[in-house]
This record gives structure tokens, C-alpha cells and sequence, in this order.
């Protein structure tokens, strides 16, 4: 994967609304959006696709720190994914996912993330294994 940009932040990124607030540590990140009325079912309660993405954006992007820390510029591809929602999520909650490498190899690394609402209450945990492509 040599002479392919990327974008910074990526779309998926973008419409979420989720933003990266912390990256401080290698194998770790902190990610936060506001969980609007447009990912809401018909409830009023979020849909759990878009907790799971922003615990993707969490997950996968500690995989790359992970992977920097090491010396080695990567992209991180989810090979799968499992997430437990624990709680209902209103909408115009403010979520944060904190996503930690749990361990990390030449070619897989395995992360999980927790989703937390403004009190703290965990409202899901995710597990994924990323797969690592050198990029150029």
C-alpha cells in the first residue's frame, strides 16, 4: 500500500461527529461524539451500528499507535468485531470510547473499547482484531 493518500479525518469520521480527544499513550485512544437525533431509531434511542462504529474509530486507531510506537506506518483493517450494548442511549448523549491494544503482533492486534455516557455508566464494550498492511 505505497503513494496512496489518506484521509485525515475520514469521512466516516466526519458524519459521525466523533472526534479523537486523546492519543497520548501508544495502544491507547480516547474518542467522543455527541450521539444525534440522525442515528436514532424510531424510539429516540441510538442505534447500536453507530456506537460500534465509534468504537471502531477508537479500536482501530489505537492499533495504529500501537503499530507507531513500533516504528512501522500501518493501516489498521477490522478483521471482525463484537460489541455488547449494555444500556439505552438517548439521543443527544455524549459518548466516549476508550479503546486500549490489548496485545500486538507483526500482522494482527487485538483492542477493545469501552463506551461510557457522561456519568460514566458503560453503555457498550467492543473486541476487535485489527489486521496490519505496511504502508509506504
Amino acid at each position: 500500500m505505497t503513494g496512496r493518500t489518506i484521509q485525515v479525518p475520514p469521512a466516516c469520521e466526519l458524519t459521525l461527529g466523533a472526534v479523537c480527544v486523546d492519543k497520548s499513550r501508544p495502544g491507547r485512544t480516547v474518542w467522543r461524539m455527541v450521539a444525534d437525533e440522525r442515528f436514532a431509531n424510531p424510539a429516540g434511542i441510538v442505534q447500536g451500528g453507530f456506537i460500534s462504529a465509534l468504537a471502531d474509530s477508537a479500536m482501530g486507531s489505537a492499533a495504529v499507535t500501537a503499530a507507531l510506537a513500533a516504528g512501522r506506518r500501518v493501516v489498521a483493517s477490522n478483521a471482525e468485531m463484537k460489541t455488547s450494548y449494555l444500556a439505552p442511549v438517548p439521543v443527544g448523549t455524549v459518548l466516549t470510547a476508550t479503546a486500549t491494544v490489548v496485545r500486538a503482533g507483526r500482522r494482527v492486534a487485538f483492542a477493545e473499547a469501552d463506551v461510557v455516557d457522561p456519568t460514566g455508566q458503560s453503555v457498550a464494550r467492543a473486541s476487535s482484531t485489527y489486521l496490519y498492511t505496511e504502508r509506504g
